[in-house]
């Protein structure tokens, strides 16, 4: 005898189960719930360093000892993040040549935008603003070093689908998934942004 023939058929008072509906695909599901723990946990960065930031005098933060921020700078950046965003979203439901243009677009923009960041950090590290050198550093590069862990997975996930796009074998639910990352990494931005810069 089979494994399979030992194996009661599933019946509910006779009849046959009724069939399973998805109300959300697996990878779209598993996506929101990551997004809602990454929440979470810049929740608890800002709530730390706004508390963190009242405790100080009036002037007193960031300290005067301390280096500044590339505040102009960034906003350049931020607006590279954003047009990355933008152009992620055009290609929801476009024809796929305008998906894979928009998808280099977003990839390239998301790139300078880390790498641009890269940058500013060896500037400030050289300069004196490290981890250790006070709670301005320790939160400046937590907050924007979280952002950053976040930022580089979700290139490697839009290389991926542009790889796959470029095979015709990009599954809808991935690429759904893989925008809804990217764009998490984009609007989480603008607020560490406003948060920690100004």
């Amino acid at each position: 005898m089979t494994p399979a023939a030992t194996q009661p058929e599933l019946r509910v008072f006779g009849r046959e189960p009724p069939e399973r509906f998805q109300v959300l695909p697996n990878a779209v599901l598993g996506t929101a719930i990551l997004i809602a723990v990454e929440m979470m946990l810049f929740a608890g960065f800002i709530s730390a360093h706004t508390i963190v930031k009242a405790g100080y005098a009036p002037g007193a933060w960031p300290p005067p000892d301390q280096p500044r921020l590339p505040v102009e700078a960034t906003a350049v950046t931020t607006l590279m993040l954003l047009a990355s965003g933008a152009l992620l979203w055009r290609s929801a439901k476009a024809e796929p040549q305008v998906q894979r243009r928009s998808l280099i677009g977003a990839i390239a923009l998301g790139s300078a935008f880390v790498g641009i960041q890269g940058v500013e950090w060896a500037r400030l590290l050289a300069e004196g603003l490290t981890l250790q050198s006070s709670p301005f550093g320790g939160f400046f590069y937590v907050i924007v070093g979280a952002h950053a862990m976040h930022a580089i997975p979700a290139l490697a996930v839009l290389g991926f689908m542009l790889r796959k796009l470029q095979r015709g074998a990009l599954d809808p639910d991935v690429y759904t998934a893989g925008r809804m990352f990217w764009y998490f990494v984009v609007a989480v931005w603008p607020v560490l942004y406003w948060l920690v810069y100004l």
